[in-house]
């Protein structure tokens, strides 16, 4: 899980938490308060019937039920006991409501003054009157009809409330964080296209030090120092490779000068053959270093447009020279956008270089000493396609083709140092190109080349 949608979660569950926890709190405190509310009401009915009762002589049961009906504060379900000291019923209202009671209750009464409980959807509350005659006890049981109701209401009105503001807090919540973390984003979408050949690039960051922008200062610096220390290894292979070819050349130049004189022995030359074989190896190494290490975008110009069928001739042109037996076939796609796509802005001798060692790699790896190599077309933009019959890599040999000095199996028994594809790739990448590798058939090796500009 990335951190952007961890934070959106472990923000949206607080706030879930939070919110079910108060609605809860919300709801169990007025639950509390309607039944203390109530208890109130019942207290004040039963205090009211046992005092008329008691102080008003005129008023006897029939007219107390009278009153009682009438009351503007009646309530629902109602039903009044009120009994002696003797525990016996002097008042019962006419309501048709029971309410189970025993001696029990009353003794209890008696000893605790008061109490409230529930009985089905009946809420009972008893009362001890004690005056300076009598002793009185008070039964009432009601129905909270309103005060339940608003319950309700308040219920459904705090899980709608908690469903919908809950949604509104996860959908805001992602919102939010994404545009928090967005220069997070843009911070590794930099970081990702970073390679050898842009070792210049940094990330601005803005004069507010929040933790992105310490963490791109810090990655700034570590980016100064790596592109120093990667200057400097590339200047120190291209000066060593470039001290090594002036002895070499001469090495070389007096071996085939003695293998030309006429005085030296057929063992000698043949010795010599050897030997100037081995330089010549060594000669092609230096070479390549060299190459590497002068391939730069910043140090190279790549305006100039080029056309791919031209360089690819003068390649071919190139490679025969030395592979005078290697056959290379030509295939061009009938393509109205074709000779539009041929033409690519870059470096012409690099792309001749590129070309010159992926021919090279397909003749000397066929069976046939063979190349084919196709011109087309893919949204627009040329695919060069060079295939040849032979020996294909496996799975893990694949992977690490364009590694520097990787040979596969199949290079037994042929000259070569691994470097000839790690010098396509970075010539490629300085045009904004890619190169793969796949095994269409059996036996068959198959390089295309992508051009996306």
């Amino acid at each position: 899980m990335t951190l952007k949608n961890r934070i959106s979660l472990l923000v949206s569950l607080l706030f879930t938490i939070l919110f079910g926890l108060a609605s809860t709190l919300i709801f169990v405190l007025y639950s509390n308060f309607r039944k203390e509310e109530f208890r109130d009401r019942l207290e004040i009915k039963a205090l009211s019937n046992i005092k008329l009762l008691v102080n008003v002589k005129q008023v006897d049961n029939q007219l107390l039920k009278m009153i009682d009906q009438n009351s503007i504060n009646k309530l629902y379900d109602e039903k009044t006991l009120v009994f002696d000291s003797n525990y016996k019923l002097i008042y019962s209202s006419i309501d048709d409501a029971k309410i189970n009671w025993s001696i029990d209750d009353l003794k209890y009464l008696k000893k605790h003054k008061t109490f409230f409980k529930q009985q089905g959807d009946y809420e009972v509350y008893g009362v001890f009157y004690d005056t300076k005659d009598k002793d009185f006890y008070a039964l009432i049981s009601a129905t909270d009809d309103y005060g339940k109701r608003k319950l309700l209401f308040l219920r459904y009105t705090l899980i709608i409330s908690y469903i919908f503001f809950t949604c509104i807090c996860w959908v805001l919540t992602s919102f939010m964080v994404k545009k928090a973390m967005s220069p997070l984003n843009i911070f590794h979408q930099k970081i990702r296209k970073i390679n050898e050949n842009n070792l210049d690039t940094r990330i601005a960051s803005k004069s507010n030090k929040n933790e992105i922008d310490l963490i791109a200062n810090e990655f700034n610096f570590m980016m100064d120092r790596i592109e120093i220390s990667y200057q400097k290894q590339k200047e120190f292979t291209a000066h060593a490779s470039h001290e090594l070819r002036t002895p070499l050349s001469r090495i070389t130049s007096k071996i085939e000068n003695t293998i030309a004189d006429s005085t030296t022995s057929i063992k000698g030359k043949t010795f010599l053959q050897s030997i100037l074989s081995d330089v010549n190896q060594l000669t092609e190494l230096i070479n390549s270093l060299l190459v590497l290490s002068k391939i730069d975008n910043r140090n190279q110009e790549h305006n100039e447009v080029q056309r791919m069928d031209e360089i690819l001739f003068s390649a071919i042109e190139n490679l025969n020279k030395s592979f005078p037996d290697f056959v290379i076939l030509f295939e061009m796609e009938e393509n109205d956008n074709l000779d539009t796509a041929l033409e690519i802005k870059g470096n012409k001798n690099l792309l001749e270089i590129a070309l010159s060692n992926i021919l090279k790699n397909a003749c000397v790896y066929s069976d046939n000493k063979q190349a084919k190599v196709t011109f087309s077309t893919k949204n627009d933009r040329l695919v060069i396609s060079i295939s040849n019959t032979g020996h294909t890599l496996s799975e893990s040999e694949q992977k690490n083709l364009f590694q520097p000095f990787m040979r596969g199996k199949n290079s037994k028994g042929t000259s070569g140092f691994g470097l000839g594809l790690r010098i396509v790739q970075r010539i490629l990448n300085l045009h904004n190109s890619t190169i793969t590798y796949s095994t269409p058939d059996i036996n068959t090796n198959l390089f295309r080349i992508f051009f996306h500009s």
